[in-house]
């Protein structure tokens, strides 16, 4: 068993048995060594405050008034788990996250001090853990902080929201549902209370948010998988159609292990390319996605997306003319 059962096993032994159990007895219930043993009792004791006493002799104990108190802490997770939230917590601080990374720095102490005990150091090296950005976009903080605030807090939340596509600003009053990291950057899915239906907003278009007294509306889960994850990208809503995508045998070696969308469909061609067929309603991340492959992918179907896929090669092709 790994060390996250045996603690769990350890804890249970001690907690039931009237008397000092045995180093040996331990061995076998455990299935380690001596001194894997005697590391688990001190990690068990040390980290996560167990009232242990005894010694190799006589054996070890939960303390009599102390015993049917102390139970291991709700949270207790295996060391991947720890490393995942560590990992967690170092990209909410890289991107931007700053009213998040506060309120989780205790929890942040507590992972690390974990971490520390079952790695054997005074001091996790939190360093060791990289997270490199990727084309984030620069956010207002004051705008995250409320949007944050008003997703946790289930209240209505109105802001002017800046469209890319236009540079338009508009006034919008919203019922967050949840905010999403995507990309290295943030989102508010969120039901629009004007226009009647969800939307997806991105955080660094968002300005003067401002979080109201009504209470926001909550939407199913169901029915927001089914809006928001429906189709390919951030902003997908009811898919369109299927996109069919072939790459060449270079990229299938990589493209037939990455996960594009929860639907997808993928298999090898007898020449050894790969086609990958996804559900779409917005083209513009989807092209954007297919044509960072260059020559190695080509839109098949449908016609129309594959169109817009040629108008976009021969814009980008003008820019180099003559």
């Amino acid at each position: 068993m790994d060390r996250y059962e045996r603690i769990n096993a350890l804890h249970r032994l001690l907690k039931s048995s009237r008397y000092p159990v045995t180093v040996t007895r331990l061995q076998d219930e455990l299935g380690c060594s001596r001194a894997t043993v005697y590391r688990d009792l001190a990690f068990l004791r040390d980290a996560l405050m167990a009232p242990v006493e005894g010694d190799g002799e006589a054996g070890f104990c939960y303390r009599k008034d102390e015993s049917e108190r102390f139970e291991l802490p709700g949270m207790w997770l295996s060391s991947e788990e720890l490393l995942a939230l560590l990992a967690s917590q170092h990209l909410l601080q890289r991107t931007g996250g700053g009213v998040l990374s506060q309120m989780l720095a205790p929890l942040q102490q507590r992972i690390e001090g974990l971490l520390a005990a079952q790695a054997g150091m005074t001091r996790w090296p939190v360093e060791r853990v990289r997270v490199v950005p990727h084309r984030g976009r620069k956010l207002d903080q004051a705008s995250f902080r409320a949007v944050a605030s008003a997703v946790l807090e289930r209240r209505q939340l109105s802001f002017e929201y800046r469209a890319r596509s236009t540079d338009q600003a508009t006034k919008r009053v919203v019922s967050p549902q949840r905010i999403t990291h995507y990309r290295d950057n943030w989102y508010l899915d969120a039901w629009d209370h004007e226009r009647e239906a969800l939307r997806s907003f991105a955080v660094d278009r968002i300005g003067q948010a401002r979080i109201g007294n009504e209470v926001a509306r909550d939407l199913d889960e169901a029915e927001l998988d089914g809006q928001l994850a429906a189709s390919y990208g951030i902003f997908s809503g009811e898919p369109k159609g299927w996109a069919i995508i072939r790459f060449s045998a270079k990229a299938a070696r990589w493209v037939a292990d990455e996960h594009w969308h929860s639907r997808q469909q993928g298999h090898f061609l007898d020449d050894g390319r790969y086609e990958l067929k996804v559900p779409y309603s917005v083209s513009r991340e989807l092209l954007m996605d297919v044509l960072h492959y260059g020559a190695d992918a080509e839109i098949v179907e449908p016609p129309v997306l594959r169109e817009q896929a040629k108008a976009l090669l021969a814009l980008t092709l003008s820019n180099y003319g003559d």
